[in-house]
């Protein structure tokens, strides 16, 4: 395998050391073994193209791996497969002012592209913690979400067109960065989200917008979940929010001993909002806030005095997952209708509450759009493995309520080997069937990320 790899690429591009496999062969999860047998470095489509038509001539298994930040396993290599880095086809191709499109290659990092709109007067809004680490492609791949969905969407809102290398080594151009072409099947759809099961992400066409207006930020003080949703309401009615994302307690606890910031309030809550929209609109939003004091539904807030006010209030929500990972969290990312949130967060309260009554529960996530960040975080006299073989022992319950809710068990991180095998609790048999299917039409020799997904 090692010499055809030379022979494909070049010995400069093709790392088989015990710290290149370790550090490649996994994303940010750490319940799986890595035990990946190579790494290589494609510069181009047409390397990307030669190593999937070898892997199909030699049965060799691929894994795609952008900035490793996922949370699902998606990632890992740890059966012997080829770890596939796109670190360095990180290059902007090029950027079409008219039609405010930049076609860059799958290795661009995020917030490189925030950077290269921001140069231009324009605004790339797909944004969360981990932007200046992780990669389009990857992006691309798990329909990244982050925290202004609610305003300005997922991932796949901004994909105009895609190239992608499917199973089979195909090269197929997707829709071309046009605005309406109902030429049939969107193929490019089928790739966004795939976690690259049918083929590799190698180029994509991004949008960009206008820049929004300068933001201002609020943290409200909530003591019942339910209120939440009030206010989220009440907000929405009078202004455009670019984000409502919320916390717990216990994560401002962790997140401001980790990063020692101060707490935004003198009193502490069961719960806080953060909620972002432009600054043109301040006056209306300090009455609703006032509104929603004498509604009983928030005891106190503080709103950003300035940019750097505003910036120091994100890291309050931003930094909780870097401040948890030291108790080894075991996450779930759900989603719901907004309506079913407060039933649900209670239902799954109660559910590991009665398991495991010893453990923390870390609660935060992007409310404004359905999605919940369950952490369990692990005792120091439990190990690892034991921690992940009891929180995974009650996956079914918790997956089971978010069924009874038509919801979904991975919001935004994907499915990966995390959560392959409780994909029937979001998705039907007959839809199970039919990824398969695609699956054998893309990837008829089961080369691209296998094991994963499905």
């Amino acid at each position: 395998m090692i010499d055809a790899l030379n022979e494909l690429l070049s010995p400069k591009r093709v790392r088989t050391d015990a710290e290149a496999l370790a550090s490649w062969g996994r994303d940010w999860t750490r319940s799986f073994a890595v035990a990946p047998s190579a790494i290589v470095f494609p510069e181009s489509v047409d390397d990307v193209v030669k190593l999937v038509r070898a892997a199909n001539e030699r049965r060799w298994s691929l894994v795609p791996s952008g900035g490793r930040t996922g949370l699902s396993g998606g990632a890992v290599a740890s059966n012997g497969e080829i770890v596939v880095s796109f670190d360095r086809m990180n290059r902007i191709l090029d950027f079409n002012e008219a039609d405010r499109i930049v076609r860059c290659q799958a290795g661009v990092v995020t917030g490189t592209l925030q950077d290269y709109a921001a140069e231009r007067g324009l605004f790339y809004p797909v944004d969360f913690a981990s932007s200046g680490s992780s990669q389009i492609g990857g992006n691309i791949s798990t329909n990244a979400g982050g925290i202004r969905v609610i305003r300005h969407g997922l991932t796949r809102d901004w994909v105009a067109g895609l190239k992608v290398v499917t199973g089979t080594g195909a090269v197929l151009d997707l829709n071309h960065g046009l605005v309406k072409n109902a030429t049939g099947y969107d193929l490019r759809h089928l790739f966004i989200g795939a976690e690259g099961t049918l083929g590799f992400v190698v180029e994509a066409q991004m949008r960009l917008a206008k820049m929004p207006p300068p933001q201002m930020v609020m943290v409200l003080g909530v003591e019942h979940f339910p209120d939440i949703l009030k206010v989220l309401a009440r907000f929405q009615s009078e202004l455009t929010l670019s984000a409502f994302e919320f916390f717990s307690e216990l994560a401002l606890q962790k997140v401001t001993a980790h990063r020692t910031l101060r707490r935004p309030l003198n009193d502490a809550a069961a719960f806080y909002a953060l909620l972002e929209f432009d600054d043109e609109h301040i006056d209306v939003a300090l009455k609703t806030f006032e509104a929603c004091v004498a509604d009983g539904w928030v005891g106190d807030g503080v709103v950003s005095q300035s940019d750097a006010q505003a910036a120091e209030l994100w890291q309050l929500r931003e930094g909780i997952s870097e401040s948890i990972s030291p108790y080894t969290p075991y996450k779930n990312d759900v989603s719901v209708r907004i309506s079913a949130m407060p039933e649900f967060l209670t239902q799954v309260d109660r559910i590991v509450s009665d398991a495991y009554p010893d453990f923390e529960v870390c609660w935060y996530g992007h409310i404004g759009d359905g999605n919940l960040h369950l952490n369990i975080l692990k005792p120091a006299s439990l190990s690892i493995d034991d921690f992940f073989a009891k929180c995974h022992h009650i996956s079914p319950r918790l997956f089971e309520v978010v069924s009874q809710h038509d919801g979904s068990i991975s919001a935004e991180h994907g499915v990966g080997l995390l959560k392959r095998d409780f994909l029937g609790y979001s998705r039907s048999p007959d839809e199970i069937a039919a990824m398969r299917g695609l699956k054998a039409v893309f990837d008829p020799n089961g080369v691209m990320n296998p094991g994963k997904l499905l």
